[in-house]
């Protein structure tokens, strides 16, 4: 074959655990480029992959060993912008290549050909009278954009029979076209908001720096309710002026943003392009062929829209910076919000943090001057910043069974007799975290996990957060036999709201938990529900924290305040209060006067102190001198190593080998092995090992060389975190 076709040796990348790029033998009648979608053989079958390298110096595969490629896909090739991040991404978490790939590959069927449709759009020479309905589609019709009969009836709210006797009468045209409907591109002409003063010159900024058409890292800090949205739909539209540009936004989770995509629609006239795991596998094609085709001009996602192939990205955001939820703890760990300033570096663009408590990491980096500061101290129009309080639980006590303290009641029903809305916050889903036998203390715990299982009285079983063992709530111990010994112990939000319906029976309860929302419509129910006042009492998890805008909501009640603020966990105070201060934002958006109480057996703890007197700076010194104190980021770096296995002693013993053979560095300090603090998950034992090093040190090279001295560890996992947010 290589006789008649004279071949040259190229490198593809497949989306596989592999380290690496495997060679091929390209025939010079088939041209490809970096990036061009090519499949190859493998044994046994045959697999999609990325053009990594067309000019191969060196390789130590003779070529009679080659295989060559067996053809070239139709799409559009891979951004270089994207396969550089890749690149980035698989050095940077110590994660295969191939790995990275797959993240920006996930979608089924994408190198299917698309079918073939028929679309229609109105012909320009239209009669001067028609009937009202062949008018309103006329009226509804959006440019000149060709859409299906189905869709244009949908759009018009007429009948499919008056599209097809508009086309019968000459008054559509068609056209065929394949793949999926395109996109309706955002209006970035529609009416905008009114923008206060400190709006308005940091939206300047922001759209400053675009015309520059470089990289520059933009912190946008604001206090809840201060109008940061407003602030960055003024900056995608100037990056929507230029033409074919895109825009990404990342939301922490694309299932709590149905408040922000109404803004969105009402700003720019379309909802902008979603990407996330929910999404069906149809839709999950429409939008990335949509997205490397360049049709996608604003996205909308989860971490994972970062490996979206976007081909003139102009703007990044990141929504609500500081969520743990950007963190990404299997497979390839990576924090979407770090790997966003990296993605836009890589594509040349500006990216905005956007958040009311910022991360400390990216508040140092803007004290540097790393990043730019832009600051809104104002509530957007009459709103004004709640008022808050602490209820010492020292002193109130709570009455047996109840969770809910005489001073927080009192406010309840005050607010309640006003017509208003209270919220009642506990990071806690179900009924109660524990179940135990009065009789022997036996507690229930997962089979599968070192985790007690959750109580959910809804649905009358008990159910484990970490692997989703559920079973049935027994009407005995199954450890003593004895009936009816089975007690709850301690709240979750539906022992709250069990509560609240007994002291106001005739009030209208919402719990917003993962639990009660199966989808993201199903979340909008809820929220319409809310904004219509359908709902006295709302009663939920972090869920809510994530800036919905409530204009009844004048009343927050944080049932356990003091709720993560220990552990191991060196961002556990920082992470308390930027929960707290977000929830308490939730309160006084509108009109009326808002007011928070926190219910604490620590009222004067830092965080507490920090939220009612307003000086959340002494609090953030006091965490920064506790980083830089104890050399941990962002002044040191930070890895850990988490060995799995089904067997004990394997993990054990390849726990003992590694520690022999860490790293022994003044710079670097290796803590453990030591067994995770959920030691049993999913099946598997758990040890931990715990990096740290200074600035100067490259931790992935230390860890590589580490690794590499371990023989075979063959039913043992190893996983590399590289900058940890979870220490479970």
């Amino acid at each position: 074959m290589s006789e008649l076709f004279p071949s040259h040796r190229i490198q593809v990348l497949l989306p596989l655990p592999l380290s690496g790029v495997l060679d091929y033998l390209c025939s010079d009648d088939l041209i490809v480029k970096e990036g061009d979608f090519v499949t190859v053989p493998l044994p046994g079958r045959q697999l999609q992959g990325v053009v990594w390298n067309t000019d191969v110096e060196k390789s130590n595969v003779p070529v009679e060993k080659l295989k060559h490629v067996i053809g070239k896909s139709d799409l559009p090739a891979l951004p270089i912008s994207l396969m550089k991040f890749v690149q980035w991404v698989a050095h940077y978490t110590l994660s295969p290549l191939g790995s990275v790939l797959k993240m920006a590959l996930s979608v089924p069927k994408m190198f299917d050909k698309p079918k073939k449709k028929t679309l229609y759009s109105l012909a320009k020479n239209l009669p001067q009278k028609m009937t009202a309905s062949r008018q309103r589609v006329v009226d509804a019709a959006i440019s000149d954009m060709p859409l299906s009969i189905k869709d244009w009836g949908n759009l018009a709210a007429v009948s499919d029979g008056v599209i097809r006797g508009m086309i019968k009468a000459g008054m559509f045209k068609s056209c065929q076209v394949f793949g999926e409907k395109s996109f309706i591109d955002p209006d970035i002409e529609m009416q905008r908001a009114t923008l206060s003063q400190q709006q308005f010159e940091a939206s300047q900024h922001i759209i400053n720096r675009q015309k520059e058409d470089a990289y520059k890292c933009i912190l946008l800090e604001g206090i809840t309710g201060s109008g940061k949205t407003e602030v960055y739909f003024e900056a995608i539209a100037q990056a929507l002026s230029h033409q074919d540009a895109q825009v990404l936004v990342l939301v922490p989770e694309i299932a709590l943003t149905a408040q922000w995509l109404d803004r969105f629609r009402e700003r720019f006239g379309t909802a902008p392009v979603i990407w996330h795991s929910q999404m069906s596998p149809a839709q999950r094609r429409r939008a990335w062929w949509a997205t490397i085709r360049g049709e996608a001009r604003v996205i909308v996602g989860a971490r994972s829209a970062l490996f979206l192939p976007l081909k003139n990205l102009k703007l990044l955001i990141v929504d609500e910076e500081h969520s743990q939820t950007f963190k990404q703890d299997e497979g390839v760990m990576y924090n979407g919000r770090d790997m966003a300033v990296v993605r836009a570096m890589q594509a040349d663009c500006p990216v905005v943090l956007a958040s009311a408590t910022p991360s400390l990491e990216t508040l140092i980096n803007a004290e540097s001057g790393k990043y730019d500061w832009l600051y809104l101290g104002e509530r957007h129009g009459p709103a004004q910043l709640p008022h808050m309080s602490s209820v010492d639980l020292r002193l109130h006590k709570l009455k047996a069974g109840s969770w809910i303290s005489e001073p927080l009641c009192l406010a309840l029903k005050e607010n309640y007799a006003r017509g208003e809305q209270s919220l009642l916050y506990l990071n806690r889903r179900g009924y109660a975290p524990l179940t135990l036998c009065r009789t022997c203390g036996h507690r229930m715990e997962c089979p599968h996990c070192s985790a007690w299982l959750v109580a959910h009285h809804k649905f009358n079983r008990l159910e484990c957060h970490h692997c989703g063992f559920n079973r049935k709530r027994p009407e005995k111990c199954p450890n003593c036999d004895d009936h009816d010994s089975l007690v709850e112990c301690g709240p979750g939000v539906e022992r709250v709201a069990e509560e609240i319906q007994t002291i106001f029976p005739d009030a209208r309860l919402a719990v917003m938990s993962s639990d009660e929302i199966s989808s993201p419509a199903s979340l909008k129910l809820m929220i319409d529900a809310i904004e219509k006042h359908q709902v006295d009492f709302i009663i939920g998890t972090q869920i809510v924290t994530k800036g919905y805008h409530f204009p009844m909501l004048t009343l927050v009640g944080v049932v356990d305040a003091d709720l993560g603020m220990s552990g191991a966990d060196p961002r556990a105070a920082e992470r308390t209060w930027q929960q707290l201060e977000q929830v308490a934002g939730r309160a006084g958006r509108a009109e009326h006067a808002g007011h928070v109480i926190f219910q604490t057996y620590q009222p004067d703890h830092p965080v507490l102190q920090a939220l009612i007197s307003g000086d959340k700076d002494q609090f953030l010194e006091r965490e920064v001198a506790a980083r830089e104190t104890q050399n941990l980021p962002p002044f040191g770096k930070l890895a850990s190593l988490i060995l799995s296995g089904p067997d004990k002693n394997k993990v054990i013993n390849v726990a003992k080998q590694l520690s022999k053979l860490a790293p022994r560095h003044n710079d670097i300090t290796v803590l453990g092995p030591v067994p995770a603090p959920l030691s049993y998950l999913r099946g598997n034992y758990r040890y931990r090992f715990l990096v740290k090093a200074k600035l100067s040190i490259n931790i992935q090279n230390e860890i590589r060389k580490w690794l590499d001295k371990i023989a075979s560890n063959r039913g043992v996992r190893i996983q590399i975190d590289i900058d940890p947010y979870s220490f479970y």
